[in-house]
C-alpha cells in the first residue's frame, strides 16, 4: 500500500518556475514553430509558464522566453488568465503608443506603438480554435507576445526609451 502510495505520489503533475531568458540569447531571436501535438507535455509546458509569470510578477510570457521553440505564450493583464498556442493576430485597429517592458529585457523599457484593438485566434491546450476581441493594454500585451513567437523583442519597436523612474 506504502509504494502504490508513493508512485501515486510521484504520478501527479507537479508545476515548476522555468529561467526566463535574457536579451542576447539565440532562442528570444528564432522564429516559433507551431504546435502540432496537444500532450501532457504541452500541458506541463503551460502550467509551468503559468507558475514562471506569476513569480516573475509580468503580464505575459512566450514559449521562446524559457527557451522553446513553439508557438506558445500565456497572458494574465488582469482580465483573466489565458493560454495562447498558434496565435494570430487578426483585424488590427487604431493606434496606441505607451511604455512597454519585458521580463527578457529587465529594467529596459520605452513607448512602443501597437493596434488599439485587434481579434486573437488561437487554439487551447486541446487544440480547441476560439477567438477573442481584445482592446488596450488586452491587445498590446498580445502583440507583444506574438511577437516573441517571430523572434522580434520590443527593444527592436521603441521609439523613445524611458527610464524606470519616469
Amino acid at each position: 500500500y506504502i509504494d502504490i502510495c508513493r508512485l501515486a505520489a510521484s504520478w501527479r503533475k507537479k508545476m515548476a518556475t522555468r529561467k526566463i531568458l535574457l536579451k542576447g540569447e539565440k532562442a528570444l531571436n528564432s522564429h516559433c514553430r507551431p504546435v502540432t501535438e496537444f500532450n501532457d507535455r504541452l500541458h506541463t509546458l503551460l502550467d509551468d509558464m503559468k507558475e514562471t509569470l506569476y513569480k516573475a510578477q509580468g503580464y505575459g510570457l512566450a514559449a521562446p522566453q524559457v527557451g522553446i521553440l513553439k508557438r506558445v505564450a500565456v497572458i494574465d493583464v488582469g482580465e483573466g488568465y489565458i493560454e495562447l498556442i498558434n496565435p494570430e493576430i487578426l483585424d488590427p485597429e487604431g493606434e496606441q503608443r505607451d511604455v512597454e517592458g519585458c521580463l527578457s529585457c529587465p529594467d529596459v523599457w520605452g513607448y512602443v506603438k501597437r493596434p488599439y484593438s485587434c481579434t486573437l485566434r488561437a487554439q487551447d491546450r486541446n487544440g480547441e480554435y476560439y477567438e477573442m476581441k481584445l482592446e488596450g493594454l488586452f491587445c498590446r500585451c498580445a502583440c507583444h507576445e506574438t511577437d516573441h513567437l517571430d523572434g522580434k523583442l520590443f527593444v527592436d519597436l521603441v521609439d523613445e526609451f524611458v527610464k524606470p523612474e519616469e
